[in-house]
């Protein structure tokens, strides 16, 4: 009797010492990880931190580009304020709020035909043919392309003087006099939007592409042997599977989607119809050196996809959960 009480003591005290074990090991491995990512974080911090406070600064101050010594602090002047029984800043006008709809316009459709096209492309990519490996690469070239390049490409080839795609849809018979495609408001976003999706149609793709070369095969085996409508399969087995690199995908085009400059600024330039909210900024801060109001656009640019991620990032984890629990 006494034996057994004497071996199971030691066993009673075993997993209290792997536990603590195990604690040391993860606090080890936190301090290490903390380690490797310091160097990160501080260059992080002066070169985009530093930055982002000096702006969330200036948005208060009457800073001007000409003299940004001299600043004076006016509140929240620059975003809202009353005067004359007028209301005056960046939330009171006009054309702020129509750059906030191209923005968010631009976002969800180019975003939404990326994600179409581009699961659609690695579908295709995904399948065995002859030259697999060349179309591959070739499908890649839109994206290696710098967006300022790719942008005044399409800028001559929408020209309405001597652009190809006019000559070419009236070579057609599609239409009967040219079209200004960046000039005219009716075509100038969907112009920016076209060139958007040609453009970065392939990154989606690229990532779908990659999901789908990790599924298992047994799931394609079992349908294929049942007799399953291929479209069946893919919305009930590949569909799913491929979501988390889709939300990747998203939510890396959303951000810059969300922040886009270069493609509708050398396309359109200053052009109402199109000024996003990365425009606006720019045009108050370079074109009209007000420092102060430019910064408060750009705050509330920050401030603006900064709410938009985090929602987008709550939504889709709740949906994975309820995909989960189903």
């Amino acid at each position: 009797m006494t034996s057994t009480v004497n071996d199971s003591a030691p066993a009673a005290a075993r997993p209290v010492s792997g536990q603590y074990r195990s604690t040391k090991v993860r606090r080890q491995r936190v301090r290490a990880a903390w380690t490797f990512l310091a160097p990160m974080l501080v260059t992080l911090a002066l070169v985009a931190g530093w930055p982002l406070i000096r702006t969330f600064y200036f948005s208060f101050t009457d800073a001007s580009l000409s003299d940004l010594g001299n600043v004076f602090f006016i509140g929240l002047e620059n975003y809202l304020v009353l005067d004359d029984g007028r209301w005056y800043g960046v939330l009171a006008d006009p054309v702020w709020w129509r750059s906030v709809w191209n923005t968010f316009f631009f976002a969800i459709v180019s975003v939404s035909l990326e994600v179409v096209f581009g699961v659609i492309v690695a579908l295709i990519l995904n399948a065995e043919f002859k030259g697999r490996t060349l179309v591959r690469a070739a499908v890649l070239i839109p994206w290696a392309i710098p967006t300022i390049v790719s942008a005044q490409m399409w800028a001559w080839m929408l020209n309405d003087q001597f652009g190809i795609i006019n000559e070419l849809l009236m070579t057609l018979g599609l239409i009967a006099d040219p079209i200004a495609w960046t000039a005219d408001a009716s075509y100038s976003m969907w112009a920016v939007i076209m060139v958007d999706v040609w453009k970065t149609t392939p990154f989606v793709a690229l990532l779908a592409l990659a999901a789908m070369q990790m599924l298992p095969k047994d799931c394609y085996e079992a349908a294929e042997v049942d007799g399953i409508h291929p479209v069946r399969v893919f919305f009930r087995v590949t569909l799913p599977l491929i979501t988390p690199a889709l939300m990747v995908a998203v939510i890396f085009r959303l951000l810059d989607a969300l922040r886009v400059f270069d493609v509708i600024y050398v396309l359109t330039s200053n052009s109402t119809s199109t000024m996003s909210m990365s425009i606006y900024a720019r045009q108050q801060l370079v074109e009209f050196q007000d420092v102060g109001y430019g910064s408060a656009a750009s705050t509330l640019l920050f401030l603006i996809i900064a709410l938009a991620t985090i929602a987008y990032l709550y939504l889709g984890r709740k949906q994975l959960n309820l995909g989960g629990d189903a």
